[in-house]
């Protein structure tokens, strides 16, 4: 069982990401939609250039989307997010060296990104296509699975729970076995639960201060995205999504302590500081209390 002392490692396409120190996903939306910076990124200059700026500042990988998944997003056609995708993919694979996950619910879409080099799949839906467990499994890229109920644009009448931490595990468990009875190795997966889909203010801090139990049932690193979700503008008096960063980071590193060990952020550099810190403090009370 994996847990926070022994948080492994992360088996993506060809390499293996050691999760021994906090590992930092840089966002990338090449969509004109995006909650927090939609259309800023949407041609493939701008793209680039900001792949390249999330990478200086210390990104350790970069997941790239073409389609919104805020409540309330209409679905994107897949051959429209292949479309937007494929172009800054290649840049990115031909002159930036860093893995990319490429966030996606359709299998269509994996496998034409797969097919130009993209080390693993981040699906908010975890598996709700039926075809998506092989085309990954056939790929040997990683995988990503987020706990989702409904889809975006009814996931936040779907909140519902009694104990929100057990019930997005007992979720997850069945897609995790999907993954791997499809052919996925357990050691490419990691999961997600999901915060800002299908749940409230109050349930995602709940979930942040409880991420030691999505560990432990399920055994797989936990993968943390708070980045810029509303929440954190309501714990901040209602600021808007480019005046969250601050609140991204407070939240990073309770998710650390919690036992997250990868972090999806849109802006890199002080979340990483801030969780290396982090990081190196809890290490010295480990190896203290030792």
């Amino acid at each position: 069982m994996l847990t926070a002392a022994n948080p492994g490692t992360w088996r993506i396409r060809g390499r293996t990401l050691s999760l021994e120190r906090p590992v930092v996903v840089g966002v990338l939306n090449v969509t004109p939609d995006s909650f927090s910076d939609g259309g800023r990124f949407h041609a493939v200059a701008p793209a680039f250039a900001r792949a390249r700026q999330l990478v200086a500042d210390g990104a350790h990988a970069l997941d790239l989307g073409g389609e919104s998944t805020r409540p309330g997003a209409a679905p994107v056609q897949a051959d429209e997010e292949i479309a937007r995708i494929l172009p800054v993919l290649r840049a990115v694979k031909a002159e930036l060296g860093v893995p990319v996950t490429v966030d996606t619910r359709k299998a269509a879409v994996a496998r034409a990104v797969l097919a130009e080099g993209a080390d693993a799949i981040n699906d908010v839906s975890a598996l709700a296509d039926p075809e998506m467990a092989a085309v990954v499994a056939d790929s040997g890229a990683g995988l990503v699975l987020m706990h989702m109920r409904g889809t975006p644009e009814t996931m936040q009448t779907l909140i519902g729970y009694r104990d929100v931490a057990a019930e997005v595990a007992d979720e997850l468990e069945p897609r995790l076995a999907r993954a791997v009875d499809a052919g996925v190795a357990p050691e490419r997966i990691v999961v997600d639960p999901g915060i800002g889909f299908a749940k409230t203010a109050a349930q995602n801090l709940e979930l942040i201060a409880r991420l030691d139990v999505i560990a432990e049932r399920l055994g797989r690193p936990v993968l943390l995205g708070p980045s810029r979700k509303a929440f954190i503008g309501a714990l901040l008096g209602g600021v808007e999504a480019s005046g969250r960063d601050a609140g991204t980071v407070g939240a990073c590193v309770a998710g650390l302590a919690r036992g997250a060990r990868i972090f999806r952020v849109h802006e890199v550099r002080a979340a990483r500081e801030a969780l290396d810190v982090a990081d190196a403090i809890f290490q010295a009370g480990a190896a203290w209390a030792r």
